[in-house]
């Protein structure tokens, strides 16, 4: 089978080969097109370097990572990326951040003279799918921390990437507006269905939102175990409070204990 995202093997060092630290050993992973993976693991353990070596941020030392059927050895054009701060920049209203990727990545780039009322208004659709309508003109500092972590998701999708990297996108929001935004998120992705990738600390998200569960070992990182998610979408939050949805989140805070323990 060919899978959409293929990590094989992979060893990545920071630093001199001598001196360096080894943020990754032998870390393998496949996802295949329109699969929502998240990964977890002991804090430390590479889980954001894994998602630069995804997307040709930075190079692997060992081994081979493949995107799309092509060897990545420089950005990767077709990914959409949010991080645990939403890096709004603060000079631009809602809407001008959301569409920045437009400015920037081929063939939006050339086309956006051009296409900008089409470009816009599916920026807006974006805003009006995450319950921003209105919001368009507004600056960051005019926002709350959610509602800015709702225009930085629909940044990361507004030109259509067929990967879409999460380096912890909720965990600097309080636990309700975490939750609202997990419901954002699947909603998102049933509408759109790209190749998600998801890095994150809190175990109910990844089985809320995963099709699946990887857990890496300490540093250096590794996958030790995945664990498909059985439930069907969409998800109500009422549903992680079920036995079956809570026995899947000790399997896995069992596994990542003994990456602790193994370390």
């Amino acid at each position: 089978m060919t899978h959409f995202v293929e990590l094989d093997n992979v060893t990545l060092r920071y630093g001199g080969e001598a001196t360096g630290t080894v943020a990754l050993r032998g870390a393998t992973l496949r996802v295949g097109k329109g699969e929502f993976v998240a990964v977890v693991g002991p804090s430390g353990c590479g889980k954001s370097t894994l998602m630069k070596a995804l997307a040709g941020l930075w190079p692997v030392n060992r081994g081979s990572v493949v995107v799309a059927g092509r060897e990545v050895t420089r950005p990767v054009e077709i990914v959409g990326m949010a991080f645990q701060n939403a890096t709004l920049l603060p000079w631009r209203t809602t809407i001008d951040n959301v569409m920045l990727p437009l400015e920037i990545v081929e063939p939006h780039r050339s086309q956006l003279r051009r296409k900008r009322a089409e470009y816009e208004a599916k920026a807006r659709d974006l805003l009006k799918l995450v319950g921003l309508a209105g919001f368009e003109k507004k600056f960051p500092w005019e926002l709350s921390g959610g509602m800015q972590q709702r225009a930085s998701l629909c940044r990361a999708l507004v030109h259509d990437p067929e990967l879409l990297i999460l380096d912890e996108p909720f965990g600097a929001l309080d636990m309700f507006t975490r939750e609202e935004l997990w419901t954002v998120m699947q909603d998102l992705w049933m509408a759109r269905t790209p190749t998600v990738i998801l890095v994150t600390h809190d175990l109910r998200e990844a089985v809320y939102l995963a099709d699946r569960v990887h857990v890496m070992s300490a540093r250096p990182g590794r996958m030790i175990h995945a664990r498909d998610v059985p439930f069907p979408r969409r998800r109500a939050l009422e549903d992680t409070y079920r036995p079956e949805f809570t026995a899947i989140t000790q399997e896995l805070r069992e596994h990542i204990s003994q990456a602790r323990v193994a370390a």
